[in-house]
C-alpha cells in the first residue's frame, strides 16, 4: 500500500517532543543504569558539567550530590543562573552563556542542549538560581512546566540547584549504581585539584591530578615512578607497566573523552618522536608503546565533539584560528618529557630496557604472526567461526554502541544464539571445545593456536582495541562445569594479552537463566535459587521445573526473551584492589594441590543436577 505524502504527513516537533522521540541524539544510548554509559548516567554529567565549569572559571570550590533512590540532587556554589533566564536556561533551546567565549573560556558545554536534555528525559525536574540574596525555581515534569515559582528573598549562598528524576517509560526499571557515579565523580576531582564534591557524605578529591588518577587505575606497579608534566593547558601522567596493549585515558575540558580524538593521536605521535629522538634510535612504534598507560587532559577553546555525548574530540585547533593541537602537542611533550629524562638517568634506563624487550618479544614472533595473519584471511570466517552482523563498529556511529558479539561453546549453543539474535546489531563466533589456557605463555600463544588467532582477527583487535569491531564483547557459556571452565579460559586470554579490554568496560559475561517454572498460563525464567522458589510460590503445586544446563537446550523462540532488550550482562572489571595477577595464578597457575584443596573446602552441591 502506497503512503500519502503531502503537506499534513510533515510535522515540526517541539524541543521537548524530538528529544523524547530521539534521546539518542542527545544522550547516546538509553539503558537501564547496569552499565557505566547508560544514558541515566550522562544525565548526570550533563548536571555536573555545568557547576564544574563554574569550578573552572574561578567560582564554587564545593558540589553537593545526595542520591535517595531514583533522586538525584546537585547544588554547586558558584555564581548561580540569572534569575530572570532560569526559565530559558532549562527549556529553550540554544540557551546558554556558553557562547559567550569572555564568560566560560575552555568548558565543556557549548551547544546549550545538555540540560534541556535532561529536562525532557525527567519525570521530575526541578532548578533552583541562589543569586545575591533572591531566589528563582521552576519545575518541570517530562519537560512540561508544572510550577514557574516567582523570585523570593533567601539568606542561601549563590549557585544553582538542580534535582531530577530520570523517566522510566523511557529508561526501563532503571537504578543508579554507585560505584559508577563515585568514577565519575573521582574523574572530576583528578582533573579539577583544589575541587570537592561530597556524594552521599562521602568526599572527593584529588591533590595530585592525573598522577592521582593513574595510580587509581592502574591494576599493577609501575616500572618506574609515574611522570606527571604540567602547564595551564596541558596535564600529562605517564608510565609503563608489564602487559600488553596501550591504555589510555583521555579528557577534553574536564570531559572524558572515551574514545579518544585529535589530542590522544597528537599524543601517541608526540610521544613516539620524542622517545626515538631521546635514545636517538628509530624503535618501532608498537616496541615504544607497548604496556604504556597515560593520562592526558588537555584545555582548549570551543571544543567541537563527534557528537553530543561528547565521547570523542574532533577539533583540530586550541582555539578558532589558534595553533593546532598537533603542534602545541608536539612541543609541549618534546621539551617536557626530553628535560624529565635527562634529569632522571634512571627511569630513562628502566623505559628503554622495556622498549629493548618489546622489540625482542616482537621480533622473535614477527614469522609466526605473517603466518598467522596470513592463515586467518584464508579461513572463511563467515561460514566457520564468525556469524557476522550487519552493523560494524566504525560504519554507522549512530549505532556503533550497539554492536557485540557473542563467544559461545560448541554448535549447538551458537546455533539456538544465531536463529534468535538480531542480525542487524549481534553478531556469534563459535568456540571448538575448551580453548588452550594461556596464563604465563606469552603473546606468540596468540598466533600459533589458531582458536585465539581467528578470536583476534573477529575482533579486529590484533593493532589493539581502537578498531575493536564490537562495542560488548560477551562470553557466553553454558551454566555447569564444563561451562564455567570455558569461561575462566576466555577471561584468562583477555586479562593476559588484552586488559584494556576489560578496563575500557567492553567485556561481559550472559547470564542465561537456570530454570524455567511454567503452567499452562504462565512461564517464568528464573536466574537463581529465590526466584525459582518465588516462580513456584506464584503459579503452585502444578508448575513445571526445568533445569537449563546448556545452551544448546534452550531453544531459539526462547532465547529471544534472553539476548533482546532485556538481556542480563554481567560487566567484567578490573580494579587496582582485584589482585588479578595473584588471582590468575591460583586458578589458573601449576599449583593444582592447593587449588584441588580449595574447590573441596568450598564445594556446593547443586541438588538439581544430581
Amino acid at each position: 500500500m502506497v503512503q500519502n505524502y503531502s503537506e499534513e504527513t510533515i510535522r515540526t516537533l517541539d524541543w521537548k517532543e524530538h528529544i523524547r522521540r530521539r534521546p539518542g541524539m542527545y544522550i547516546g544510548k538509553l539503558g537501564d543504569g547496569t552499565f557505566a554509559d547508560d544514558g541515566i548516567y550522562v544525565l548526570i554529567k550533563e548536571v555536573m558539567d555545568n557547576s564544574v565549569d563554574e569550578f573552572m572559571m574561578g567560582f564554587g570550590k564545593d558540589i553537593r550530590i545526595d542520591l535517595s533512590e531514583k533522586h538525584l540532587a546537585v547544588r554547586d556554589f558558584g555564581r548561580g543562573i540569572p534569575l530572570g533566564k532560569v526559565m530559558d536556561v532549562a527549556c529553550k533551546m540554544n540557551t546558554g552563556a556558553k557562547y559567550d567565549s569572555k564568560v566560560f573560556k575552555k568548558s565543556v558545554g557549548l551547544n546549550g542542549v545538555g540540560i534541556k536534555a535532561v529536562n525532557a528525559l525527567s519525570d521530575r525536574f526541578v532548578i533552583q538560581a541562589f543569586r545575591d540574596g533572591e531566589t528563582k525555581r521552576v519545575v518541570f515534569s517530562k519537560g512540561e512546566l508544572v510550577e514557574d515559582a516567582p523570585v523570593e528573598p533567601s539568606k542561601e549562598p549563590n549557585g544553582t540547584f538542580v534535582e531530577f528524576v530520570p523517566d522510566e517509560s523511557i529508561f526501563n526499571d532503571f537504578a543508579f549504581r554507585e560505584e559508577y557515579i563515585s568514577s565519575l565523580l573521582r574523574n572530576y576531582t583528578y582533573l579539577n585539584t583544589g575541587l570537592t564534591i561530597h556524594f552521599n557524605g562521602e568526599e572527593y578529591r584529588s591533590e595530585n591530578g592525573l598522577l592521582d588518577l593513574l595510580d587509581e587505575q592502574m591494576t599493577e606497579t609501575g616500572l618506574y615512578p609515574i611522570i606527571s608534566l604540567k602547564d595551564d593547558d596541558l596535564e600529562i601522567a605517564v608510565t609503563h607497566c608489564n602487559q600488553y596493549g596501550e591504555e589510555y585515558y583521555t579528557f577534553v575540558n574536564g570531559q572524558h573523552t572515551t574514545q579518544g580524538g585529535t589530542h590522544l593521536l597528537a599524543f601517541r605521535e608526540a610521544y613516539v618522536k620524542t622517545i626515538r629522538e631521546f635514545y636517538n634510535k628509530n624503535f618501532d612504534v608498537s616496541d615504544i608503546r607497548s604496556g604504556i598507560v597515560a593520562a592526558v587532559s588537555i584545555k582548549i577553546e570551543e571544543p567541537v565533539f563527534e557528537s553530543q555525548t561528547k565521547t570523542k574530540l574532533g577539533s583540530k585547533d586550541m582555539s578558532p584560528g589558534g595553533a593546532s593541537i598537533r603542534n602545541y602537542m608536539l612541543d609541549f611533550v618534546k621539551e617536557k618529557l626530553d628535560n624529565f629524562l635527562h634529569k632522571n638517568p634512571d627511569t630513562a634506563e628502566i623505559l628503554h630496557k622495556k622498549i629493548l624487550e618489546s622489540e625482542k618479544e616482537r621480533k622473535a614472533i614477527s614469522g609466526i604472526q605473517k603466518l598467522a595473519r596470513e592463515r586467518a584471511k584464508k579461513v572463511s570466517l563467515h561460514n566457520k567461526k564468525l556469524r557476522d552482523c550487519r552493523i560494524h563498529f566504525n560504519s554507522n556511529h549512530e549505532r556503533k554502541l550497539e554492536t557485540s558479539i557473542f563467544i559461545t561453546e560448541g554448535d549447538s549453543a551458537s546455533g539456538s544464539i544465531t536463529k534468535a539474535r538480531d542480525v542487524s546489531t549481534q553478531a556469534v563466533f563459535s568456540l571448538k571445545g575448551k580453548p588452550l589456557n594461556t596464563y604465563g605463555l606469552t603473546r606468540k600463544v596468540v598466533y600459533e593456536n589458531e582458536e585465539f588467532n581467528l578470536l583476534q582477527a573477529a575482533l579486529n583487535i590484533e593493532e589493539g582495541i581502537e578498531a575493536l569491531r564490537y562495542n560488548q564483547v560477551i562470553i557466553a557459556t553454558d551454566a555447569d562445569v564444563d561451562g564455567m571452565h570455558i569461561r575462566l579460559l576466555l577471561l584468562t586470554f583477555f586479562l593476559q594479552f588484552f586488559p584494556e579490554l576489560v578496563k575500557n568496560g567492553h567485556l561481559f559475561i550472559l547470564q542465561t537463566p537456570l530454570f524455567r517454572v511454567r503452567n499452562k498460563k504462565e512461564t517464568f525464567y528464573c536466574y537463581t535459587e529465590q526466584e525459582r522458589l518465588n516462580a513456584i510460590k506464584k503459579i503452585g503445586k502444578n508448575a513445571e521445573i526445568t533445569r537449563f544446563k546448556g545452551l544448546g537446550e534452550i531453544s531459539p523462540d526462547e532465547f529471544q526473551h534472553f539476548i533482546g532488550k532485556d538481556i542480563r550482562l554481567e560487566p567484567v572489571s578490573m580494579k587496582k584492589e582485584d589482585a588479578f595477577k595473584e588471582l590468575l595464578e591460583f586458578y589458573m597457575g601449576k599449583n593444582s594441590p592447593n587449588r584441588q584443596n580449595f574447590i573441596i573446602d568450598n564445594l556446593v552441591v547443586d541438588e538439581e543436577m544430581l
